[in-house]
């Protein structure tokens, strides 16, 4: 290059660098005016970075320096960071150098027919100082792009990370509050000053619940913390109520407004918002953010889910549970029923009390395999059956065997049906046990059921010794029942394996700890049942638990009166005697006539059709029982009398006057029982009906 030329080049350079400010201010105000959005970062493109530039630029023409030894401003790659972390595009910054190299090469070649007139030299030095200019811009432009692609790359690792931390933070369990909290507690530690999350009021309770316009909303989550506001709106026309109304999220520089829709459904929004954080957010924030409020709106929805499934489960368990204990004198009873704490929720494990004939009573504990809406329906199902055989009196052995064979029909439907979720065999365990407070005896069965505990009344506590028997659906196996006489004032606990089985400890030390619990004394059976749920199960139990607590009570001679009768009969005028007598003994005098009436037919037909042995008993409860007992298996049966029959209308009487009657076998012969009220007005009934002739 002709050195006449540097020269002129570098007065030029020198000229100009005294009107360096002018020079500046002509920069800014074209590239305010042709890239306005380098200015959306109020540090990315000032007034100084500017200078930094042109005065670099003008030094290395002046001095002679080539392109590539002029040094970079020193803040030029932090400023392309922040371009790029504000999401400027690339194509800003390049059209910048470009737009300012253009001002500063005319004001250059404006100087120049100043200094000489020699149109020769005047072009070399505008080759010089292009070509200078060029070196520098895209240089600068290289280090630039480079480091604005680096800070891109590291942004857009940081927020694929962001979002993966996310997915394992945000919706750690099945609790609706819990995942909202979540997604507002990881949004302030990353990218939030301040966080709101507020789910449709129509959304927490249930999927047929309409959403009333404007809709209403609940406050689920807040960061800070501060008080839960009440159910609100949103004003028409605000940020959020358009989010609820279009599903479209919307920004500004400080707040992000994110609806969370999951499956197609819209469950609320959230606000995100800087207030403190200098940097406004911009469209990538606002992708990341969707990013994340849709992961967190699937885990709420996950959450809400299983809410609802749980909830239903739950009530068509508790539904399908005794409501209200009936009305008995053999023992007295609580029971508790608590579902599983953690995902699996409410289970297959009930407890029931029925009351028998002959003042007895019924205790069934059972737990039906698996969990959920189908556990509890076949619980159900199951519950039914025990009630339909237990109300034909079936030993607890036999019982079981029937109630074996109904699972094994009940799998086979389950099988064939088209309900994935509900096919596969049923299984279910059960403990069926029959006290009889006259002999103080109970007897027991067990289908692959924990064995029952028992506390007598000198405090001693232990497990009862019962024959092993099948869990119920297996089929093929005989069941064993077991014979117990207990003491007035005996406690007997019936339970499911929940009680005992926990993850910290195993089933021995579960059924110690359930020793020691039964042990303690307790002002009632309801505190006992708490002390024994408070000793052994955490706050949230790993399975659904049943437990029945029974103390027995007896009925002592004077509640029951026996007679063995001859198979003669002039038994029976003895027998209403005697019965008459004892009515006296009782004050029962009002039911003297019913009850002499009830014993005639009920020991004619044990003499005229039975064998004996015959037995009557008495027994005086809530109400007054007869019961005739013989050695005969023939089960008498109500039908209606012809008109010109002579007999068939004595059991007939019997269920006209009696509140229940029935037949119940035994080993040996069998008893037919009827209950009467203490009152004299269903005879008084039935004698005010007209029977046509």
């Amino acid at each position: 290059m002709d050195v006449t030329a540097d020269r002129l080049v570098s007065r030029a350079a020198h000229a100009l660098s005294r009107a360096a400010d002018g020079l500046v201010h002509d920069v800014e105000r074209c590239l305010r005016a042709e890239v306005p959005e380098l200015w959306d970062d109020p540090e990315g493109m000032a007034s100084e970075n500017i200078a930094d530039h042109v005065l670099a630029v003008l030094a290395g023409l002046e001095h002679g320096v080539e392109p590539s030894r002029i040094e970079l401003p020193a803040a030029e790659i932090e400023r392309a960071r922040r371009m790029a972390r504000y999401g400027i595009p690339v194509s800003a910054l390049l059209r910048a150098f470009r737009l300012g190299q253009g001002v500063v090469l005319d004001r250059l070649l404006q100087e120049l027919p100043r200094l000489t007139d020699d149109a020769g030299l005047i072009s070399a030095a505008t080759r010089r100082m292009v070509a200078t200019g060029t070196g520098y811009i895209d240089r600068t432009s290289e280090h630039g792009v480079l480091a604005y692609q680096e800070e891109r790359e590291r942004r857009l690792r940081a927020r694929l990370s962001m979002v993966n931390e996310a997915g394992l933070r945000i919706g750690t369990t099945l609790d609706i509050t819990r995942t909202s909290q979540e997604l507002a507690d990881f949004a302030v530690e990353h990218f939030a000053d301040r966080v709101t999350v507020d789910l449709l009021d129509s959304a927490l309770h249930g999927h047929d619940v309409p959403t009333p316009d404007p809709p209403l909303l609940r406050r689920t989550a807040q960061r800070p913390a501060a008080a839960e506001p009440p159910p609100h709106t949103y004003p028409e026309g605000s940020p959020a109520a358009r989010a609820l109304a279009t599903g479209e999220p919307s920004r500004d520089r400080s707040t992000l407004v994110v609806p969370l829709r999951a499956r197609g459904t819209t469950l609320g929004v959230a606000r995100f918002v800087r207030d403190r954080t200098p940097d406004p957010y911009d469209d990538e924030d606002l992708l990341h953010a969707q990013e994340i409020a849709a992961r967190a709106a699937v885990a709420v929805d996950n959450a809400r889910r299983y809410t609802h499934a749980r909830a239903t489960a739950l009530t068509l368990q508790r539904s399908l549970l005794q409501q209200n204990l009936p009305q008995q004198s053999a023992v007295e009873v609580a029971c508790r029923y608590l579902p599983a704490g953690d995902r699996l929720g409410v289970g297959g494990d009930w407890y029931d009390v029925i009351p028998l004939s002959g003042a007895r009573v019924a205790l069934v504990v059972g737990d039906v395999v698996g969990h959920g809406i189908h556990a509890a329906a076949t619980m159900g199902r199951l519950r039914t059956a025990v009630r339909t055989l237990a109300d034909i009196d079936l030993p607890p052995d036999e019982l079981l065997t029937h109630l074996d064979d109904i699972v094994i029909r009940l799998s086979a439907e389950a099988a064939g049906g088209p309900d994935d979720e509900a096919a596969g065999d049923i299984g279910a365990t059960c403990l069926y046990a029959v006290y009889d407070p006259v002999s103080r005896r109970c007897t027991l069965a067990r289908a692959g059921h924990v064995l029952p505990v028992l506390v007598t009344r000198d405090g001693t506590v232990d497990l009862l010794d019962l024959p092993p028997g099948p869990p119920l659906g297996l089929g093929g196996l005989p069941f064993e029942a077991a014979e117990v006489d207990l003491a007035e004032g005996s406690l007997l606990a019936l339970y499911t394996d929940g009680l005992i089985e926990a993850r910290d400890h195993d089933v021995e030390t579960g059924l110690d700890l359930l020793r020691e619990a039964l042990a303690r004394p307790g002002p009632s059976l309801e505190a006992t049942c708490d002390t024994v749920l408070e000793a052994l199960l955490p706050a949230l139990p790993d399975d659904d638990v049943a437990l029945l607590l029974a103390r027995t009570h007896a009925l002592g001679v004077r509640q029951v009166a026996t007679w063995d009768l001859e198979s003669d009969p002039a038994a029976v005028s003895r027998a209403r005697a005697d019965v008459a007598r004892q009515l006296r003994v009782w004050g029962l005098e009002e039911l003297d006539f019913t009850t002499e009436l009830v014993v005639s037919e009920l020991v004619t037909n044990a003499i005229r059709y039975g064998r004996p042995p015959i037995q009557l008993r008495l027994i005086h409860d809530h109400g007054l029982l007869c019961e005739v007992s013989d050695a005969g298996g023939t089960t008498p049966h109500l039908r209606r009398a012809r008109t010109l029959d002579e007999g068939g209308r004595g059991l007939l009487l019997v269920a006209q006057l009696a509140e229940h009657w029935g037949t119940r076998h035994a080993s040996h012969g069998k008893t037919v029982w009827a209950e009467l009220n203490e009152s004299d007005q269903t005879l008084q009934t039935l004698l005010n009906v007209s029977v046509p002739e």
